[in-house]
């Protein structure tokens, strides 16, 4: 048992009057005496608390234990829940995976053996003892000529004036280029770079105002879509009429084209004399070519 605590308590204690004779007189003397109070015994605090309350506070105490297990016990229950959902969208999506896996290869195998039975479109045509002349589904451009487009495009290789240019493009069955949107002077431009020699070496297009000046129009007679021009940013066109040794009173009234570094906005058309002589630019429509039956 632990050791009783000492208190030392002050007591007063009164002596009993003396004899008659005697002088009346009262002290009062102080006498120590040892009190052990045991600490296990509760103070006066804990035995005046109610007992009621006391009950309370243990209650309470038990009551917020229990609150931290419930509170721990539902996290532990969503993460598991949390757990178990994506476990199964992961299996979800490996399966989706594998099933897309499996429809492309399908596909390829289809598209394969689909390419296998078309025909390709060929320029050598087969012979046999006795040939059978068939159209070809394919569109083709003669040799020598460009297909881009649904068009076929011939670059010259001589230089001639823009009249003889054309004549050569009509004996091909063609004519001189008339360009119709900004993807095709695209193409042209781009082109001509890969066969220009030099910044000078310009192609005739199918356009001119040689009727009436200033009036532009393309050799199918349809006049120039003003929405739709290249004219170069050096000021063109200028229907220059020449300098010294070299007049021209009708000035430039024919159109070429080209830039051998490249034009900004495909910006490169110039107006010229219609006699100086250039490359040129022809065009006509692709046609479905011709092919000899396969002998069976």
């Amino acid at each position: 048992m632990p050791e009783a605590e000492v208190v030392y308590s002050d007591v007063k204690l009164a002596r009993g009057k003396k004899r008659a004779n005697e002088a009346v007189t009262t002290s009062t003397d102080s006498t120590y005496s040892e009190i052990k109070i045991s600490k296990t015994q509760p103070s006066t605090a804990e035995l005046s608390e109610d007992p009621q309350q006391a009950v309370v506070r243990k209650g309470s105490k038990v009551t917020s234990e229990r609150v931290v297990l419930v509170v721990l016990g539902v996290l532990l229950a969503a993460a598991l829940i949390a757990l178990c959902f994506t476990t199964f969208e992961i299996i979800k999506t490996n399966k989706k995976v594998k099933y897309l896996e499996d429809d492309k290869m399908k596909c390829d195998n289809n598209l394969t053996e689909t390419l296998s039975k078309i025909k390709p479109c060929s320029t050598v045509q087969p012979t046999c003892p006795a040939p059978k002349v068939m159209d070809d589904p394919c569109y083709k451009c003669e040799e020598g000529w460009e297909q881009h487009g649904g068009k076929c495009y011939y670059f010259s290789i001589s230089k001639s004036s823009w009249e003889q240019s054309r004549d050569e493009c009509r004996a091909k069955r063609g004519d001189l280029v008339k360009i119709d949107s900004r993807e095709e002077q695209k193409l042209l431009e781009r082109r001509l770079r890969d066969v220009m020699t030099e910044d000078e070496d310009k192609f005739w297009i199918g356009l001119t105002d040689s009727a009436v000046e200033g009036r532009w129009v393309w050799v199918d007679r349809s006049p120039l879509d003003q929405s739709l021009t290249f004219w170069s940013i050096k000021g063109e066109p200028d229907n220059w009429t020449g300098g010294k040794g070299e007049h021209h009173p009708d000035g430039e009234d024919c159109a070429r084209m080209g830039e051998q570094g490249g034009a900004d906005d495909l910006k490169c058309w110039f107006d010229a004399f219609c006699s100086k002589p250039h490359r040129s630019i022809c065009e006509k429509a692709e046609v479905k070519g011709k092919f000899k039956k396969v002998c069976d």
